[in-house]
């Protein structure tokens, strides 16, 4: 007996998009549609668990629902040579209409009842465009003058962490003269 057809709308349906700069935790959205009138119990599998973390992982979705999985890449050094082999698998099966414990459900599941989708991970660097959309969305940038807006660009060409002190330090002191001189 051949593989069942995912039953579930993922969305995205192929690629997992995360945007840089990746020196902090990157999160993007994976959404699990249930368009069957039955209810389906998923999970969410990687090829590279110490590098990801997923809520839930697991879970059961009514039917005509949709349930939104996070999935937080963790902060790592981007090496735009290297190309990623990251995957992730989502894998559902149906669930008896008394199903209230997810273990034995799938412990009771042959491999012919499994759903499978796969997805790739996609990394992708932030524009100069979106560096200065950043700074914007920040505030930040009334304590900074251009000598500083150069050294931060210059810094972060060369090297993520002076950058990421630069940006720090504009928030304590944004924050120390809203708080104090304001």
């Amino acid at each position: 007996m051949s593989k069942l057809e995912q039953i579930i709308v993922i969305e995205p349906p192929y690629d997992l998009k995360f945007k840089g700069p990746f020196t902090d935790v990157v999160t993007t959205n994976l959404k699990l549609k249930n368009p069957s009138d039955r209810k389906v119990c998923f999970k969410v599998k990687t090829t590279a668990p110490r590098r990801y973390r997923v809520r839930p992982n697991s879970g059961m979705i009514e039917s005509g629902a949709t349930v939104t999985v996070s999935v937080m890449l963790q902060p790592f050094d981007y090496d735009p040579n290297e190309k990623s082999k990251h995957k992730f698998m989502v894998q559902t099966i149906f669930a008896p209409s008394t199903a209230t414990d997810m273990d034995a459900v799938w412990k009771d599941a042959t491999p012919d009842d499994f759903m499978d989708s796969k997805l790739r991970c996609v990394f992708e660097l932030p524009t100069d465009n979106d560096k200065m959309d950043d700074v914007d969305a920040t505030k930040a940038a009334p304590v900074l003058n251009s000598n500083a807006d150069a050294t931060m660009s210059k810094q972060h060409s060369s090297s993520s962490l002076p950058s990421l002190l630069v940006v720090i330090a504009a928030i304590f002191i944004g924050f120390f003269l809203g708080k104090f001189v304001l």
